[in-house]
């Protein structure tokens, strides 16, 4: 796309401006004809009621693949080997728990934050009174009411991620598309917390830096990460010294996550804490960094006599402070990510560093369940709308899908595959991430590069950040051409 038609606002044709796609295209007729009919209006208007509509089929389709467990008669292991597991089946049966009659936190301790808590009372409460009542299937009543709860913050995740790329409309149909999402939207409430974090940077860009903060803080108070949008935010304002309107929206976020979760802490401390609690003592998640670690040195030490390698001074000297290691390889991820956020030729997009800030998280944490990618997907969206990479990276998500189900049967007893093809599929998915977020920086440091701003002369996400006067989307970088490390082309 040209400079002419960003400034005229005509929207992005991925058919045109993404190599990838173009050459898919030449398979149905070629790309999108620069006359086509209709304006930018119309033309957004189309486009946005395909996105939609894709999405309603995947969720669809992602119904009729958790179908098979949403009685909770799993007999013979089927919840995984029909690779239909949720957490929302056994947790509403959990003892003490909505199945009994019992209100989380008040009643018993809940593993979630409050706000994900509140959902689940909400939907759990009067499915059990209706089931005192009545006969019914109450699993089946639950499952369903929150799969539709579900399903709407889906569909308006993907509504906002519209009206936040007007001009790169077809971008969001990775999300509505995503295989991710198609295997994972209800295995567990993560898309709750998606929802209130998507509608935190749109009210961002929208310049309402208030709002934004109240809708990251019962992000944050669903789902922790929503609270690591706030960093990007920092960084840009040690980059811009624009700060006010950034500790005000920092300011609003800790008020309401206070506001939610005080009553809840005076009520009941101890069931409070007991997110906190898992957290902090969870043993290293299958599929982290760490767990591939340990399986490693366990493969060295099973070969070597004497029961030495590389790996063991790891197991002797990081697991016991594999938190504190775990933060501290965070930290100074981001540190490196304010580092670039200073240096770049161009102040980088919120969405650019909204990604790598949470990928750094993930690729450093010891806990990183299988639904957690959907955490990264409407950043990615917004971060870096290139098909060929993104493909890639949900091809090695539905691969550890596949084996995590794998894994499952192993622990339960059955010889399925060796431990290896798990520990392959989880490195690979990190492994794609960790490309994800090369990319990325690359495109950072040669903005001429970026896709997005190929459309927009200026950051669309940046709100009160946005420069006064943006300057043009193909303007001279401020830095020699790309290296040769890595091939400045935009095809990725």
């Amino acid at each position: 796309m040209t400079a002419d038609a960003a400034r005229t606002g005509q929207i992005d044709a991925p058919s045109r401006s993404d190599r990838f796609v173009r050459g898919l295209s030449e398979a149905i007729g070629g790309p999108l004809g620069r006359h086509a009919a209709g304006g930018p209006a119309g033309r957004f208007a189309a486009a946005a009621q395909v996105v939609l509509a894709l999405t309603c089929v995947t969720l669809v389709l992602h119904w009729l693949q958790k179908f098979p467990c949403q009685d909770a008669d799993w007999d013979d292991l089927e919840q995984y080997t029909r690779f239909c597991y949720t957490d929302v089946i056994p947790l509403y049966g959990a003892q003490g728990g909505l199945l009994h009659g019992g209100v989380p936190y008040l009643d018993y301790a809940l593993e979630y934050p409050v706000v994900t808590g509140f959902f689940m009372t909400l939907i759990g409460v009067p499915v059990h009174a209706l089931g005192t009542a009545v006969s019914i299937n109450e699993y089946q009543w639950f499952y369903h009411l929150t799969a539709l709860g579900l399903f709407a913050c889906a569909i308006a995740t993907a509504a906002m991620l519209l009206s936040l790329r007007r001009r790169r409309t077809w971008d969001v149909a990775m999300f509505a598309l995503s295989p991710a999402l198609l295997v994972t939207a209800t295995v567990n409430w993560d898309l709750l917390a998606i929802v209130l974090a998507v509608g935190g940077l749109l009210a961002w860009a929208r310049r309402l830096p208030v709002h934004a903060g109240v809708l990251l803080g019962l992000g944050t108070a669903a789902k922790l990460w929503p609270g690591l949008l706030f960093l990007p935010l920092i960084m840009l304002a040690l980059r811009t010294g624009r700060h006010r309107p950034v500790w005000t929206s920092v300011a609003t976020g800790v008020g309401t996550w206070l506001a939610v979760n005080v009553p809840v802490m005076l009520a009941n401390f101890d069931n409070w804490k007991r997110f906190l609690e898992l957290n902090t003592h969870r043993p290293v998640d299958w599929g982290t960094l760490w767990y591939v670690g340990r399986f490693l040195d366990g493969a060295w030490r099973s070969g070597v006599p004497g029961d030495r390698g590389p790996f063991q001074w790891l197991a002797a000297h990081v697991d016991p402070y594999l938190n504190w290691t775990s933060y501290a390889l965070f930290l100074a991820a981001c540190a490196g990510i304010a580092w670039l956020t200073l240096r770049a030729p161009r102040r980088p997009r919120v969405a650019q560093l909204a990604f790598l800030v949470v990928a750094a998280f993930l690729l450093t944490s010891k806990v990183w369940s299988q639904q957690f990618t959907l955490w990264l997907l409407p950043l990615l969206v917004l971060a870096r709308p290139r098909w060929r990479a993104f493909l890639a990276w949900q091809a090695a998500e539905i691969c550890y899908f596949l084996a995590f189900y794998g894994k499952m049967l192993i622990e339960s007893g059955r010889d399925v595959m060796p431990e290896g093809v798990f520990v392959l599929a989880a490195a690979g998915r990190w492994v794609a991430v960790a490309v994800l977020c090369l990319l990325i920086v690359h495109d950072i440091r040669y903005p001429r590069l970026d896709p997005v701003r190929a459309v927009y002369p200026d950051d669309p996400d940046a709100g009160v950040l946005a420069d006064p006067v943006a300057p043009g989307p193909t303007a001279p970088s401020a830095r020699p051409a790309a290296p040769g490390w890595i091939a400045p082309h935009s095809g990725n």
